[in-house]
C-alpha cells in the first residue's frame, strides 16, 4: 500500500484560490490604468502664425523646450489667431496661439477649449508713410490699408475699433495681404498704412519702427478704448526703448493690446497640458517692453475658461514629484494613485475570501469520495453480489490513499478512512 502523503500546505490548492482574486485585482488596475491613461503622447500639433512672425518664432522656442522631455512637436503655419481657433475646432491641432477677443466664454465651452494661460500683450501696430497726417483713426476714412488676411484676426479686431470711432468698412480700402507683403507694399507707397497685432519682438516690428519714412499711431485714447473692449488693455512704449543712442521713438506712445493666449482642446492628455504651461513659464515669465518680470503667463486677461492644470500651476507651481523627479516618473506616479487605491480597496475584502476558497478545496477532495462510498453502502442494502462491492470499495481506499492533503486536514482524512472500513465491516457482517 502506498504511504500516505502530507504536506504543510497544498501550493497548487493555493494558487488556484489565489487566481480569481489576483485576475479580479489586475482587471480592476487594467482598467484604472487605462481610465487614467498615464503616458501621454509624444508627438503633438502647435498652430502658430504667419512666417517669420512671432508666433513663428515662438512656436519654434516651445518646440525646443518639449523637445528635452522627449515630445515632437509639430509646428504648423497659419494666417493667424482666427484661422488658429478654427483648427482647433475642427481637431486639426492640439494647441494654437489665439488672441484674446477672437471668441467668447460661452462659446468656448460650448467647442470644448481651454486656455493655459495668457502669454504677452500684442499691442495693435498702425504704420503710417509719415507725410499721412492723422492724429485720429477718422483721419483714415478714403485710405488705402492693410487689415492682414481674414485668419489673423486682425480684420475682426481693427474693425471693431474702427466701429466705434464711427468708421465703417465702406469708408476705407482695406486689403488682406500677410505681413511681409504688406510690408513692401507700404515701403513702396502703395498702400497708406497697415495693421499688426503682434509681439515687440516680431522681426517685421522691429523693422518699421527702425525705418525712416514710417511713422506709428499714437492712441492717446488708449485707456477709453479698454473701456470700451475690455479684452484690450493700455500699453506704453517708452521713449528710447528701440534705440537709445537714437532716441527711438522719440517720444512715449499709447497703445492698445489683446493678450496672445496659449489655447489647448479640452480633450488633451493633462501632462501634455502641464509640461506646456510649465514651457510656457520658463519662455515668457521674463521682463519686456510691455511687461514685468514674472507678470506673465498667467490666468488672467482671457475670456476662455482657464485648464485645471493650469490654475493648479499659477496657484501651486510645479508638481510636487516633478521637483524632485524627471517628469515621466514624475507623471507615472502621480497619476497611478487611481491604481494604488483600486487595487487596495479590491485587496482588503477580497483576501477574507481567499482562505474559505483554499478550505473548501482541500475539503472537497476529501468529501467527493462519500459520493462513490455511499453507493457501495446503498449496494448491500439492494443485494449486489458482496465480492463486486468489496473490489469497488478497495479501489477507493486505495486512491483515497494517493490523496496528497496538508497535516491541517488529516483528521478528514481519516475520518474518511474509517467510514470506508465501517462499510467494509457492514458487508461483511451482511454475509
Amino acid at each position: 500500500m502506498k504511504l500516505i502523503k502530507f504536506t504543510q500546505f497544498s501550493l497548487r490548492d493555493l494558487l488556484v484560490s489565489v487566481a480569481p482574486t489576483v485576475l479580479l485585482i489586475a482587471g480592476a488596475c487594467a482598467l484604472a490604468y487605462w481610465i487614467i491613461d498615464p503616458t501621454p503622447p509624444r508627438t503633438v500639433k502647435l498652430s502658430t502664425g504667419q512666417e517669420n512672425s512671432a508666433y513663428e518664432n515662438i512656436g519654434k522656442r516651445y518646440a525646443q523646450v518639449m523637445a528635452k522631455y522627449g515630445i515632437k512637436v509639430v509646428l504648423q503655419q497659419s494666417q493667424g489667431s482666427q484661422d488658429n481657433l478654427q483648427r482647433l475646432n475642427k481637431g486639426e491641432t492640439d494647441f494654437a496661439f489665439v488672441q484674446s477677443g477672437s471668441t467668447n466664454e460661452a462659446e468656448a465651452e460650448r467647442t470644448g477649449l481651454v486656455s493655459l494661460g495668457s502669454l504677452f500683450t500684442e499691442p495693435v501696430w498702425l504704420f503710417m508713410r509719415e507725410k499721412k497726417a492723422v492724429t485720429s483713426l477718422t483721419h483714415l476714412k478714403g485710405k488705402k490699408i492693410n487689415l492682414g488676411p481674414e485668419g489673423s484676426g486682425v480684420p475682426r479686431l481693427f474693425r471693431q475699433v474702427l466701429q466705434i470711432n464711427g468708421v465703417e468698412p465702406k469708408d476705407i480700402t482695406a486689403s488682406d495681404l500677410e505681413n511681409t507683403p504688406a510690408t513692401v507694399e507700404l515701403l513702396e507707397g502703395r498702400i497708406d498704412a497697415l495693421v499688426f497685432a503682434a509681439a515687440p519682438d516680431d522681426p517685421l516690428i522691429q523693422m518699421l519702427l527702425m525705418t525712416p519714412g514710417i511713422k506709428l499711431f499714437n492712441f492717446t485714447q488708449a485707456e477709453a478704448y479698454t473701456r470700451r473692449l475690455p479684452f484690450l488693455t493700455h500699453v506704453t512704449l517708452p521713449r528710447g526703448i528701440v534705440d537709445l543712442g537714437r532716441d527711438l521713438p522719440s517720444r512715449d506712445y499709447h497703445l492698445i493690446a489683446p493678450t496672445a493666449t496659449l489655447v489647448a482642446r479640452d480633450d488633451l492628455h493633462p501632462a501634455l497640458m502641464e509640461l506646456f504651461v510649465q514651457a510656457a513659464s520658463s519662455i515668457h515669465s521674463g521682463a519686456g517692453w510691455f511687461q514685468q518680470q514674472g507678470q506673465f503667463p498667467s490666468p488672467r486677461y482671457t475670456e476662455i475658461p482657464v485648464a485645471h492644470e493650469a490654475a493648479k500651476f499659477y496657484k501651486d507651481g510645479p508638481p510636487f514629484l516633478e521637483r524632485y523627479m524627471p517628469f515621466w516618473l514624475a507623471n507615472l506616479f502621480d497619476r497611478l494613485w487611481v491604481v494604488v487605491l483600486a487595487s487596495g480597496a479590491l485587496i482588503l475584502p477580497l483576501s477574507k475570501v481567499v482562505p474559505p476558497i483554499y478550505v473548501w478545496r482541500i475539503r472537497s477532495r476529501v468529501y467527493r469520495w462519500y459520493g462513490q462510498l455511499r453507493a457501495v453502502e446503498q449496494g448491500v442494502d439492494e443485494g449486489k453480489p458482496r465480492d463486486e462491492l468489496l473490489h469497488r470499495l478497495d479501489q477507493i481506499e486505495e486512491r483515497v490513499n494517493r490523496l496528497t492533503v496538508p497535516l491541517s486536514f488529516a483528521d478528514e482524512f481519516y475520518g474518511l478512512r474509517n467510514h470506508i472500513e465501517f462499510v467494509r465491516n457492514k458487508l461483511r457482517t451482511n454475509t
